[in-house]
């Protein structure tokens, strides 16, 4: 059976690193397997290990991407900055190193493409999530478009997240159209202002409605994820599980505060 390549000119992938170099190697070599290329690939290094750095030089011979480095630890707001910073192209595939596309990723990302080509009024597509999108409106192709709901009644606080760090396509004008990533700041808030920026600004997006069907998110042993989170968050014991469900309302409330009150 005749393989097709599948080469996206006007396509830049975006990747951000962070001493995971193997995870990034892991991530390249998929999209090569998959037979997928792009008009240019970025790796952002958010000052890596010396090892790391190494491997990451051993690896642009092979793979053919731009690196982009800092010499020392900035945080995730001035990683995505710089990478998206040197993207030439009219769209970013943005992914971070732990992911890698399935198999059922590419036709689902033509589809994308297509549908961003011909509504001018889409800023971002998202490709996976840990949870499914509270409030959604059937669009096309299996994507629906987010639909952000202000008012406190609409209680799920995961509604905020219009905008997602975990893989999408989006114009490459981005940071001219909702700002810069806020710098110098824990990763997770880092994501929560751009999410406040994006729904404040009016931004539009598409959902892919099976959000588990197009990447993996591969945390190994000998390279962990490096975003923590506390353990009385995960913890499925029924009194951490009444305390949640009170801290997220708590930061329901908060967060629309800042909606309509921090600009």
């Amino acid at each position: 059976m005749e393989i097709k390549e599948s080469y996206f000119e006007e396509i830049t992938l975006l990747i951000t690193h962070y001493n995971r170099s193997g995870s990034l190697e892991r991530l390249l070599q998929t999209f090569v397997s998959q037979h997928i290329s792009f008009g240019d690939v970025v790796v952002s290094d958010d000052g890596s290990k010396p090892e790391h750095l190494e491997r990451l030089k051993a690896l642009q011979a092979i793979y053919n991407f731009r690196l982009i480095t800092t010499p020392v630890n900035k945080g995730l707001g001035n990683n995505i900055n710089k990478g998206q910073d040197a993207v030439t192209t009219p769209y970013t595939l943005y992914v971070q190193e732990d992911f890698e596309p399935k198999d059922a990723f590419i036709t689902h990302f033509r589809d994308a493409i297509d549908i961003m080509r011909a509504d001018h009024g889409l800023d971002i597509i998202r490709f996976y999530a840990y949870f499914k999108y509270p409030y959604l409106k059937a669009y096309a192709k299996g994507f629906s478009e987010m639909i952000f709901k202000p008012y406190f009644l609409a209680n799920n606080h995961l509604k905020f997240y219009v905008y997602s760090d975990h893989p999408h396509l989006r114009r490459s004008n981005f940071l001219e159209k909702f700002g810069r990533y806020p710098e110098g700041i824990k990763g997770d808030l880092t994501e929560y202002g751009m999410a406040l920026s994006f729904i404040q600004k009016k931004g539009r997006g598409l959902f892919f409605d099976n959000f588990n069907d197009l990447f993996y998110q591969k945390n190994s042993e000998d390279e962990p994820s490096t975003m923590g989170r506390s353990s009385w968050r995960e913890s499925k014991n029924p009194v951490a599980l009444a305390a949640r469900a009170v801290y997220l309302q708590f930061k329901l409330l908060g967060w629309t505060y800042d909606y309509f009150f921090k600009h």
